[in-house]
């Protein structure tokens, strides 16, 4: 699972009937130095992503990818990649301290 941040919504023409209705985001994953408050936008690849809690642009979610991503649809089969998993109010990093 990764942390990552809507950075847009997706919307589909023409769909697989298993997506009507839903919600698809855009999102990036962050990395330590952009949990750290890093200046630079994130750099990773977009990732799109099935979201059923109702993710804002600029929320921090929880992104389970692969094979977990389509454990919430069981028995039904999705065409998942990524799902959103949580909504995340808050992010505290707790950096080992040097000897």
């Amino acid at each position: 699972m990764r942390i990552g941040e809507v950075i847009g919504t997706l919307t589909l023409n023409r769909c697989h009937p298993s997506f009507v209705g839903t919600r698809l985001k855009l999102a990036v994953p962050l990395t330590l130095q952009d949990l750290l408050g890093s200046s630079s936008p994130p750099q990773a690849d977009t990732l799109v992503v099935w979201d059923d809690l109702g993710a804002g642009v600029g929320s921090k979610i929880a992104i389970s990818e692969g094979g977990e991503a389509a454990q919430p649809f069981r028995p039904h089969d999705k065409p998942v990649d990524a799902y959103c998993a949580a909504l995340l109010d808050q992010i505290d990093v707790a950096l080992p301290k040097s000897p």
